[in-house]
């Protein structure tokens, strides 16, 4: 597919980073794979490994920093991936970039589909934004801010997890930047809370993008649970989930 040449498009300094961890070979292949698909400058960001994280990173979990308090403890690996994340939001601020597509290294792209959504959403960004390219659409939209075909790029009523892929503007990163020097839940979850962090997150639907972990050796975050922890994350989590539903609500009404 040819990447159409608009001006706004190649005024801006918009990079690829790619999260990738040292030690997950199998994904290799995937990364290159998406490297050589792009039409955006690319770069491998080496992850940070939870198993050998420095005793200053892993002292940024603060547990019960916010309300509501997210109700599990994080897993190495959680932290590990916030501050993955983190160092691309700090890579765009220190390189100046207008902005970044950040993507973890165990995806698949159509490029039918996520070239045009990428080139919508380039088109139509403002300085802040944080736009999402989601596996699943589970949001109701509330505002439609550009379309192209069938593929349009909205706001919408709350925002969903996942973090497999996003273009993250430089206002955006440096908002949440100062805002997550401390963190209390995984990355996904903090970024739903836009009553703190003030970032305006757009979606593009249809993305392009899947998730193919199992097909690369499986999740590197997830781990086996005992039956009490199973039970007590299925009695926690939509409690947790309805609270920020709540909140997002609010936010939204007072927005308006």
């Amino acid at each position: 597919m040819r990447w159409a040449a608009m001006e706004r498009i190649d005024a801006l300094r918009i990079d690829c980073l790619i999260i990738h961890l040292e030690r997950a070979h199998a994904r290799l292949p995937q990364v290159d794979a998406t490297k050589e698909m792009l039409p955006l400058s690319t770069y491998v960001m080496p992850a940070v490994d939870g198993q050998q994280m420095s005793d200053t990173l892993s002292r940024s979990y603060n547990r019960k920093l916010l309300r509501p308090y997210y109700p599990f403890q994080l897993r190495p690996s959680e932290v590990a991936t916030f501050h993955s994340h983190r160092a691309c939001w700090r890579r765009i601020v220190d390189e100046d970039l207008d902005a970044a597509l950040i993507l973890e290294d165990d995806l698949e792209l159509d490029p039918e589909v996520f070239l045009p959504a990428l080139e919508l959403a380039i088109a139509n960004i403002e300085p802040g934004d944080f736009v999402r390219f989601p596996i699943k659409l589970r949001e109701e939209a509330i505002r439609e801010i550009a379309s192209r075909g069938p593929i349009r790029l909205q706001a919408y009523d709350r925002i969903a997890l996942g973090m497999v892929a996003q273009l993250v503007t430089r206002g955006a990163a440096e908002a949440l930047l100062a805002v997550t020097e401390q963190f209390d839940r995984p990355v996904d979850d903090f970024l739903q809370m836009k009553w703190v962090h003030n970032v305006r997150v757009l979606t593009v639907w249809p993305s392009g993008v899947r998730e193919i972990s199992s097909e690369l050796g499986g999740s590197l975050i997830s781990r086996k649970s005992g039956i009490f922890d199973k039970v007590r994350r299925e009695i926690l989590r939509p409690i947790y989930r309805r609270k920020i539903r709540t909140l997002a609500r609010r936010n939204l009404d007072a927005s308006e």
